[in-house]
């Protein structure tokens, strides 16, 4: 059996129960969707922690050239990179400070190894999902 997303109402709960989201190849530019799904995220009250070697900060935050330089607690990673990439992300991610809830690849981004990585650390994985769209559906009038 292959791999399957969390349901609906534990994605709701995931989301719930996250204040900040580490977002890895989150762009400066503001055409691009990371930056647009990250911008709105924001604006629902979410912390986003932007994960770019390449630039200084995005939407007024620092930006880390890796996940293992936050210090501090992260909800979730939001994994904007192409699937074949999202494994050393994985790895990346259990060397973090502190353990994340989950391990969230982007709509179009699937990769079950990185997956496994993460689900045998206890870490949640769900993949293939954009994270505002689900957001918006299962907590509308959710406001930090």
């Amino acid at each position: 059996m292959g791999f399957e997303n969390p349901s609906r109402d534990r994605i709701k709960e995931l989301l719930q129960q996250t204040k900040t989201i580490a977002v890895v190849g989150l762009s400066d530019k503001p055409d691009r969707t990371s930056y647009m799904v990250s911008q709105a995220m924001q604006a629902k009250g979410y912390r986003i922690i932007p994960v770019n070697p390449n630039v200084e900060s995005v939407l007024g935050e620092k930006s880390y050239k890796s996940l293992a330089d936050i210090e501090e607690q992260v909800d979730i990673v939001n994994v904007f990179r192409r699937s074949e990439d999202t494994v050393p992300v994985a790895q990346e991610t259990l060397r973090m400070k502190h353990k994340p809830n989950a391990f969230w690849l982007q709509q179009g981004i699937f990769n079950e190894e990185a997956a496994a990585i993460v689900q045998a650390e206890g870490i949640e994985a769900v993949m293939d999902r954009c994270i505002k769209v689900e957001d918006s559906i299962l907590l509308p009038n959710k406001k930090l």
